[in-house]
């Protein structure tokens, strides 16, 4: 399976990318606990159908030391009793971020000061750009098909 457009080598989808790229980053360098930006991650790209990210993201997460039940379970985070609580309102809010145009009010507010309890301002910051960023990751891998498979932990770095 190829991509529809390859967006590695494209003078636009790169110039693009690097800036989200650069975001990531910046989200990277945050206090957000880096087990969250991945489950994080994972449940979005879940959600999206985005086997490239799905792919990476369970790969990177495995990598830092995640372990294999908690990643098997992301999908079925609410039956699960391996996430903190904390863990969890994120899940929550990145699967009402997600499916934004699904839910006629957007995001809760219950969802919302269930992450409040658990997150300062600048962690919830980081969140709500991490929940946007994987979300545009999605959308260009889903929207040219970028087959899925063949990632290495650290491809990227």
């Amino acid at each position: 399976m190829e991509a529809r457009l390859n967006l590695f080598t494209s003078p636009i989808a790169t110039k693009v990318g690097k800036h989200i790229v650069a975001a990531g980053k910046v989200l990277a360098d945050s206090t957000l606990p880096a087990a969250t930006q991945e489950l994080v991650k994972l449940r979005a790209s879940q959600i999206n159908g985005c086997g490239f990210c799905t792919d990476m993201h369970t790969k990177e997460a495995a990598h830092a030391g995640e372990t294999a039940t908690r990643l098997h379970l992301v999908a079925a985070w609410r039956e699960a009793t391996v996430f903190t609580d904390a863990e969890r309102a994120a899940l929550e809010l990145t699967e009402q971020g997600t499916r934004i145009a699904d839910a006629a009010g957007g995001v809760t507010d219950d969802a919302w000061a269930q992450a409040a309890k658990h997150y300062d301002e600048e962690q919830l910051a980081a969140l709500v750009c991490a929940i946007a960023l994987i979300n545009t990751f999605n959308r260009l891998n889903v929207i040219v098909q970028q087959p899925a498979g063949d990632y290495r932990p650290g491809q990227y770095a």
